[in-house]
């Protein structure tokens, strides 16, 4: 039905006959002439159909946009004063000689052709009219492009692709899982994969020593911008390597992503930093390196000061006291302090404490804060000249526990960078390696990855006996602020499998229950290996510049994981139920459980 898409159409092809087809992005009236511009997934080209084509002029005065259409006729070059240098194809026309209107178009709920901003409930429910714009549609071109390169990448390295099961078992991953009920065993539950975990290490188990995958996974948890219910993960495994191999291999991937996809070159290597300075400096393991700010330690400083917030902070164990200066935010007016006090409340923390350098030079004289009288001339030297602070400038202060201190000023860097223009341009990607192995709770240890992530300690009894020392052999992938993925090299033995299990509290006959197969496969000579997954969705949101991973995705959720678009979740009749063995009753409150 055509010949070329509608980007191709240019020069080297006037006085060609050609057949398009597409959707009306835009007609025009124009007494004798009517242009149409005619849009495919490709791009767009302007058809000029004229008074003495009489037949093609009459149908002309009655299409719309969104028409669909076929157009046969001969490219022309445009005289120079009517080029259109906006256009890709601008500098030429096709004069129709036939024109067929292939499917009509009632009036659309929003404007195409000069986006009109909608909410995202009404895109979403008609994200086939969304996905009909430009600036949507060439992120699923892009998205398509990237996954493509990254196939060759794999394949390149004698990678074996294989697909692994949908239907699974409910495993500890971290989030809760979506559950489907089985027909034939009724009362009993498959599970949809939070990732490939166990099957990629069993497909160590048999042999395949490289394995890659691009993976559909499901959790169940709440959303955010760089949150779905399902998502794309790529997910890779390697036998007889460590964890220098694999940071390397994905580096390289990223590398020559970015240089192909949007000729960009990526650090080479692409620098490291360990868990226990990341959130030193920046109160994130995924911290945004291209904003400038730090965090400072000045416990030690502020020990002895007759300020009880610092003091008693200062003298326990899981609490930090960290300083975070501002450049010349000394002009910060109160309105502004109070907005920030506001939102580091949001994370826990119980207020701001600030110190304004409004002349450095005049020593207290030159300073102002609420604070000043709790602290010694000397206390306040240390920290001004500890946290590099001149005339111009804030400090803010937070005493508290370390991980509501981390939380509470790790997001206030990033507010303070975006609000005060510190955001560098550019691509700042790092890994983040030696992580805890374990991470306490209210009610004991949990894994800080996953279950199955190698301990730096070699001795079971050693890592039973003191979780809290214990290091993993894992790594994370960050990337301007967001995570990409993480890895880690993978328990191969029985004894240390489970002593991770002991200390997060799975018992042994739980562990045999969810975990049997992958027990059962230590018994019958299993490789070292180790392994990676990195967020397609993620990676594709970044390299197109989305806000958002919905606008990455085809037929994504909205924030509340509702699909506008097929009515999902709906009400399943109850005769599926009955099959199924399900009944549903409600709460005190007449909801449906």
């Amino acid at each position: 039905m055509r010949t070329h898409y509608c980007n191709e159409i240019n020069k080297t092809l006037v006085d060609h006959e050609v057949k398009i087809c597409g959707w009306v992005n835009r007609i025009r009236h124009h007494g004798k002439v009517v242009f149409i511009n005619l849009r495919d997934r490709e791009g767009i080209v302007q058809v000029v159909i004229e008074e003495d084509q009489q037949k093609l002029f009459d149908i002309a005065t009655k299409i719309h946009n969104e028409y669909v259409l076929s157009v046969e006729g001969r490219v022309r070059q445009r005289p120079e004063g009517l080029v259109n240098y906006e256009m890709e194809t601008g500098e030429v026309e096709i004069v129709a000689s036939k024109l067929n209107v292939l499917a009509k178009s009632e009036a659309l709920p929003f404007n195409l052709d000069e986006y009109q901003e909608a909410n995202d409930e009404l895109r979403l429910k008609y994200r086939y009219l969304d996905l009909r714009r430009k600036e949507a549609g060439e992120k699923l071109v892009f998205r398509s492009k990237l996954i493509k390169k990254i196939h060759n990448y794999f394949d390149s390295l004698n990678f074996i692709e294989i697909d692994t099961p949908i239907l699974t078992k409910t495993t500890p991953e971290g989030a809760r899982d979506f559950l489907v009920p089985s027909r034939n065993f009724k009362g009993e539950f498959y599970a949809l994969p939070q990732s490939p975990q166990v099957f990629k290490q069993l497909l160590m188990a048999a042999g395949f020593d490289r394995y890659y995958q691009i993976a559909k996974c499901f959790r169940d948890e709440d959303l955010r911008s760089d949150r779905q219910l399902e998502f794309t993960q790529l997910d890779v495994e390697l036998s007889f390597t460590n964890e220098k191999e694999i940071i390397n291999i994905h580096s390289e991937l990223l590398q020559k992503l970015f240089l192909q996809l949007l000729n960009v070159d990526l650090p080479n290597p692409i620098p490291q930093i360990t868990f226990k300075e990341a959130m030193e400096k920046y109160g994130s393991d995924k911290p945004d390196l291209r904003i400038p700010l730090e965090l400072t330690d000045i416990a030690d400083l502020v020990r002895d000061s007759e300020f009880s917030v610092f003091t008693e902070a200062a003298s326990k164990s899981e609490h930090r006291v960290t300083a975070l200066k501002l450049p010349k935010g000394a002009s910060l007016s109160r309105k502004q302090l109070d907005g920030y006090t506001e939102f580091v409340k949001i994370y826990g923390l119980k207020g701001l404490a600030y110190i304004k350098i409004n002349d450095r030079s005049q020593g207290l004289d030159g300073l102002q804060s609420s604070i000043l009288k709790f602290l010694t001339a000397d206390i306040v030297e240390n920290i001004l000249t500890r946290t590099n602070a001149n005339t111009g400038d804030i400090v803010f202060f937070a005493a508290d526990k370390t991980d509501t201190v981390n939380e509470a000023f790790g997001a206030l860097r990033i507010k303070l960078g975006h609000d005060h223009g510190l955001v560098a341009h550019g691509w700042h990607p790092l890994w983040v390696v030696d992580f805890p192995m374990f991470t306490k709770t209210d009610t004991g240890w949990t894994f800080t990855h996953h279950p199955f992530t190698m301990p730096s300690n070699t001795n079971p009894d050693e890592v039973i006996a003191n979780p809290s020392s214990v290091m993993a052999r894992a790594y994370d992938l960050v990337l301007n602020g967001t995570e990409l993925g993480g890895g880690s090299m993978r328990i191969d033995n029985h004894p240390m499998q489970m002593a991770v299990f002991k200390v997060i509290g799975i018992s042994e006959q739980l562990a045999h229950e969810r975990f049997g197969h992958l027990l059962e496969a230590f018994k019958y000579g299993y490789p070292p290996e180790g392994g990676i997954a990195l967020g397609i969705d993620r990676l594709a949101m970044l390299m197109t510049g989305a806000k958002s991973i919905r606008e990455v995705i085809a037929f994504p959720k909205t924030q509340n994981g509702i699909c506008p678009l097929v009515q999902a979740p709906s009400e399943v009749d109850k005769g599926q139920l009955a099959e199924l063995g399900i009944k549903i009753i409600s709460d005190s409150a007449d909801n449906k459980i």
